[in-house]
This record gives C-alpha cells, structure tokens and sequence, in this order.
C-alpha cells in the first residue's frame, strides 16, 4: 500500500502540481506553537510537513535552525514529545508529515520501537540527515517493516553510483540539497540544479523534492520548473523567531506559505 507521501505526490503529478514542503522544527518556541503551526501551515497550502527532530550537534544546519533547535531542546521537547503532538495532530489532519533529524535520537530511542511508535503517531516518512545508505540497514529494516518511508539526501556532489545507490533504497521521494554546506537563507541557488534533476530522474521513477537555501517565493518558482517537491526551511524558522506572540506566528507563516504556494502553482 502506497504511503500518504506517495499518494500526495501522485495525485499533484495527476493535475501538474508541485508539492510544497514547509520545515519546522519541533517545539520552537514550543509544542502548543507547533500544533497550531501545522494547522496553519495545512490550511495555507502546504502539502507535506516537515517536523525537525531537535539534536544538540546539527552539523547540516546553519545558524537560523541550529539557534531553533537549541531552544526547542532548552524547553524540554524531546522525540517521544514530537510522537505525542502528531498523534494529537492526527485527530484533526491527514497531511503527510514527516521527520527530519540526525542518526542519534533515534538510535537512542531504539530503532524498532521508534518505528513502531512513529507509525502509530500518524507519521509517515523519516529523513535522518547523517545516515548514509550504506550504513541505513538496520533503519531500513524497521521503516519497511512497519511501511514508513525512508528519505535520502542526495548533493550536487552526488556521483552516479551514490544517486544508484540512494535510488534503490529511498521511498516516498528523493531529497536533494540544492547546494553544498549548511541550511539557510540564500540570495542565490546554484545554476546546475535542472541538470542533477535530470540526472537524478533518468536513475529514478521517485518524485524529487528540492530543499536548502530556497527561501523567496521567486526562487520556490523556478525550483518548482525542475522538480516535484519544494523544501523551504530557514525562511520559515525565522519568521517564526520574529514573530512575537503565537497568534503572529500562525499568521506571518500563513501568509509567507501562501505566497510561496501561489509561485509554485503558476
């Protein structure tokens, strides 16, 4: 049976849509903010949550998500928290969410019993950002196990046996990071991202979401020209670090993701 990541990119390809991904990071400035966010972010156009695990060493973050992730595990959110707010958020939504994190959470949780837990929650994908394929096996085994899709990064630095590799192990779409080094705000996104797409899509039937770096809805835009899915992070955790009470949090993050949802849809 095909997951709801799957589902959602299959009937956007069915009306020539691009899915919209907007990335949070757990419990910043807190789990209630969080809930009332993905509500938000669902009703503005998002077709798929990305919920960021907090991990005090996010080598792959820039500042902006680094500083939300110190905060959010300053509060006391934790992975088992992040299972509770999404069988919460289950009551009231179907949007695919899935987890971003690093290999060290959920190695101490337990693999099996994280996978268990998470597919109980409502969760529907993981993408564990420091977990290269050849050392995904036992992550692999419990998120087939239990029909949670693993999500792989693949780089402009991806070589053609890597996109084979991430290929053959990946499902539910392919993550490829639009440039090299840390997430954040950029003014500009590399030239050579469409010919990577190609790459990627002449080794793979997957859908491919682009993420890192994109951050106006003009550059969601042209991203969207090239491929199935747009990540946008950073731009987002800052409007939320500028926002000062919850009720303009919700609504600074509507707009900004309508805005975007809007560019991709045109």
């Amino acid at each position: 049976m095909s997951s709801r990541i799957s589902q959602t990119f299959e009937a956007l390809h069915l009306t020539g849509e691009k899915a919209l991904i907007p990335f949070i990071t757990a419990g910043y400035p807190d789990i209630a903010t969080t809930e009332k966010c993905i509500y938000q972010l669902e009703q503005s156009g998002a077709d798929i949550i990305e919920l960021g695990v907090p991990f005090s060493d996010p080598m792959a973050d820039g500042p902006v998500i680094q500083a939300s992730s110190e905060y959010a595990l300053s509060k006391g959110t934790t992975l088992k928290t992040i299972l509770n707010l999404v069988k919460r958020v289950r009551r009231k939504t179907e949007i695919p969410i899935l987890l971003m994190g690093y290999y060290n959470p959920f190695f101490t949780f337990g693999l099996a019993p994280f996978a268990d837990e998470a597919k109980k929650a409502g969760i529907d994908g993981v993408l564990v950002v420091d977990l290269p394929p050849e050392e995904a096996g036992e992550m692999k085994a419990e998120t087939d196990r239990t029909g949670l899709d693993l999500i792989f990064l693949l780089a402009p630095t991806s070589d053609h046996t890597r996109i084979k590799r991430i290929s053959k192990n990946a499902s539910g779409f392919i993550y490829y990071v639009s440039l090299t080094g840390v997430t954040g705000v950029r003014s500009q996104l590399d030239k050579d991202i469409r010919k990577q797409v190609i790459q990627i899509k002449k080794q793979s039937n997957l859908p491919v979401g682009i993420g890192f770096g994109i951050s106006t809805p003009e550059q969601a835009k042209r991203v969207a020209h090239w491929a199935d899915g747009v990540v946008v992070g950073s731009a987002i955790i800052k409007i939320i670090e500028k926002s000062t009470t919850p009720e303009a949090i919700t609504k600074n993050i509507g707009t900004f993701v309508r805005s975007l949802k809007k560019a991709i849809s045109q």
